[in-house]
């Protein structure tokens, strides 16, 4: 017995949402089909099989018998967009051959009729009915399909009633723009996978391994983790790793959109598709070619570009009756003026069957998925990922962004802020301090010896490793004699504290700063205060929240005098001392206020995002911030934040003006028909000219800049 198992199909000529529609509900008849994912944007069919009840090659039939070419079937998660498309001009694509077969059959009737004019209306009929046979015969296969009320099927009705009173000249034309529309449709879809593509083309297709001392020059899909590879002045780093000899500025623009190249030393992180500036690199690759940040981004775009959001749902339910209902309406255009008001019958049919080709629904099935695209696309370019359009509509409603704390709002680590020097200089305490934490590992002994370090100071020699004391205080022995690098409170325990050195502690530990006491022998010679510091882009990142009415409030765990010293620089409320469950209660009680996201580092937030109505990973292309939330922001910037809601309050409105589109000139188009304004070729070209518009519009979105 087979077990149902994942069935994916790259489709080619499947360039429209109607397309889309129409393939799924053909796979909703077959037996053992289940959870049906139709994407014409990233042109692939994802389904689950079993093949006990239907095999993969009645699937590829299926889709073939609709005039939808399937290319290749994959059981593997590996992103799709990495295998090999092969690019063919437009006149070796079957809808390329299309226009050109239908256009020289118009030619043809044209040129004959000059010479033959007794046979014009023959020639024309025969062109239009030889024409007409490949959208005839996918319109029947859809209806059998269980898909009746096609795009196809309106198309064909309206050029075989064109025939039937006699407008053959029209029929012809009518065929024509239909398939040059097709052609433009599958042009629009290219451009709507452009943000995917351009994705493609950062990953290098060879790299140089070292092995043994030689070097060679390999595939990149042939490296494995823990090869050791050079990458050149200007060369693409060809996967993950990390630097293991040289130093080199790289441009992380193309993976993370950060313009300001970054230095990379020994035991820095790198990612594929990044350019090494100005220096050679050794590098230890962490993850094969299929596995790399690119590839991960590329299969997260895919897989947002095939799930639907809201909107995409409500228009296609809204389509399944809108075009037997525009069927319904073009009849009794047909019917009502002849019987009840003495019209003319030909007049009527020919009025009707305008009102058909006017009602194809390619503009509004195409608005939401088209702009959709775009908006996940501009997000990619941009480092901000997001996974679908559900999450995308949502980011646009929301009231609320709770940001955590540590790593997200602050850098994650503490650094030195203040040096106070009781006796001697600050820099005799902070290279004493450093002298007695050299050998630690402890957060704050290691943020004291950055300091000392970045200050270039001299340390004194420590004899013998330090002794630590867990919780209180690290000594050590020096050239003058014992030292130690404590708490307040154990510097208390040793010696008398004065009152002007207690209440500088006390003011310190008021701005959230954490004090270490510097203690010679058992004197107290300095004061160190640390803090975990802001982001860069922090202050600015909620301001921009704030100033367009959105709430902005921190979740914590830390204390309060923390928690609020953090706050006030940020203009934000805070709510500390809050446990995982307390947090997640928090983020309960402002989702029933309004729409929630919530930000987080992807580790321990995790829970929080979760239940977030939108959930944000900060995190520069680690796993973590891949995996969770519904978003992640590759540039690791608190401004990325708005820069979402931007995104998808612009995504949300192209959606909204491409309806408005779609619909409004429908409704113009169908009042001057009834006026008898329109001929069928006008009637065609207002159809394609619609899906034209819609699909320009959302394009614009690839070009959206956040302000």
């Amino acid at each position: 017995m087979t077990v149902a198992g994942s069935f994916k199909l790259r489709i080619e000529g499947m360039d429209c949402a109607a397309c889309a529609l129409k393939i799924e509900n053909a796979m909703q008849r077959l037996p053992g089909v289940s959870d049906i994912n139709v994407s014409y944007t990233a042109g692939m069919l994802a389904l689950t099989l079993d093949e006990d009840r239907t095999s993969p090659r009645v699937v590829e039939e299926k889709v073939r018998a609709l005039g939808y070419t399937p290319v290749a079937a994959a059981t593997t998660p590996e992103p799709k967009a990495l295998r090999s498309r092969d690019r063919q001009p437009w006149w070796r694509e079957t809808k390329g051959q299309l226009v050109l077969g239908t256009g020289a059959l118009f030619v043809a009737a044209f040129l004959l009729a000059q010479f033959f004019p007794a046979w014009e209306r023959w020639l024309y009929s025969a062109a239009a009915f030889v024409g007409v046979i490949p959208f005839a015969r996918r319109a029947l296969f859809g209806a059998m399909a269980g898909a009746p009320f096609t795009i196809e099927t309106l198309m064909t009705i309206a050029a075989l009633g064109a025939l039937a009173i006699g407008e053959a000249e029209e029929a012809a034309v009518v065929i024509f723009l239909f398939a040059v529309g097709e052609l433009l449709e599958a042009v629009a879809a290219g451009h709507a996978r452009s943000g995917i593509e351009a994705l493609i083309e950062l990953v290098p297709r060879v790299a140089f391994r070292e092995r043994s001392g030689t070097i060679e020059k390999v595939a990149a899909e042939e490296l494995k983790v823990g090869d050791i590879v050079v990458v050149r002045p200007g060369d693409r780093i060809p996967s993950d790793g990390e630097v293991i000899d040289g130093a080199s500025d790289v441009d992380e623009a193309p993976v993370t959109g950060e313009s300001v190249p970054v230095l990379k030393e020994p035991g820095a992180k790198v990612y594929a598709g990044s350019i090494n500036a100005n220096a050679e690199l050794r590098l230890r690759i962490s993850h094969v070619a299929a596995d790399n940040t690119i590839a991960r981004i590329i299969h997260m775009v895919e897989e947002a570009q095939e799930s639907k959001a809201p909107t995409a749902r409500m228009i296609d339910h809204f389509s399944r009756w809108y075009t037997p209902a525009a069927m319904l309406i073009a009849l009794m255009v047909i019917i009502v003026p002849p019987l009840v008001f003495g019209g003319d019958w030909m007049t009527w049919i020919y009025r009707g069957l305008a009102v058909l080709l006017i009602a194809c629904p390619c503009a509004l099935v195409i608005s939401t998925p088209a702009a959709i695209a775009s908006g996940l696309a501009a997000g990619a370019r941009r480092g901000l990922l997001i996974k679908g359009g559900a999450a995308l509509e949502t980011l646009g409603k929301v009231k609320t962004v709770a940001f955590d704390k540590t790593g997200t709002l602050t850098r994650g680590r503490p650094q030195v802020t203040d040096v106070v020097a009781i006796s001697g200089s600050e820099d005799t305490v902070l290279a004493t301090a450093a002298a007695v934490e050299r050998n630690t590992s402890h957060p704050l002994g290691q943020a004291i010896i950055e300091a000392a370090q970045a200050r270039r100071l001299e340390l004194p020699v420590a004899f013998g490793g330090g002794l630590a004391t867990p919780g209180k205080a690290v000594t050590a022995r020096l050239k003058d004699g014992f030292a130690s690098v404590g708490s307040p409170r154990y510097a208390a325990e040793q010696t008398s504290i004065s009152a002007e050195v207690a209440g500088t502690i006390t003011a310190l530990e008021n701005e959230g700063k954490t004090v270490v006491v510097l203690l010679s022998g058992r004197t107290v010679t300095g004061a160190i205060a640390l803090r975990d510091q802001l982001r860069e882009d922090a202050i600015e990142g909620v301001k921009r929240l704030t100033d367009h009415g959105i709430r902005a409030v921190m979740l914590t765990g830390d204390n309060r005098r923390t928690a609020d010293a953090i706050a006030g620089q940020l203009g934000m409320e805070a709510q500390a001392d809050l446990l995982p469950d307390a947090k997640l209660a928090t983020i309960d009680r402002l989702k029933a206020a309004g729409v929630t996201a919530m930000v987080g580092d992807g580790i321990n937030d995790a829970p929080a995002l979760a239940a977030a109505s939108v959930g944000v990973a900060m995190g520069a292309g680690t796993d973590v911030a891949l995996e969770t939330a519904d978003a992640a922001l590759l540039k690791n910037r608190v401004t990325g934040v708005a820069e979402l809601i931007a995104l998808s309050r612009a995504t949300v409105a192209n959606i909204w003006q491409n309806i408005t589109i779609a619909l409004g000139l429908k409704a113009v188009f169908l009042i001057l028909t009834l006026f008898g304004v329109i001929t069928l070729w006008m009637a065609i070209l207002a159809d394609t000219g619609a899906t034209v518009l819609v699909t320009a519009n959302a394009l614009r979105l690839l070009a959206h800049r956040s302000h």
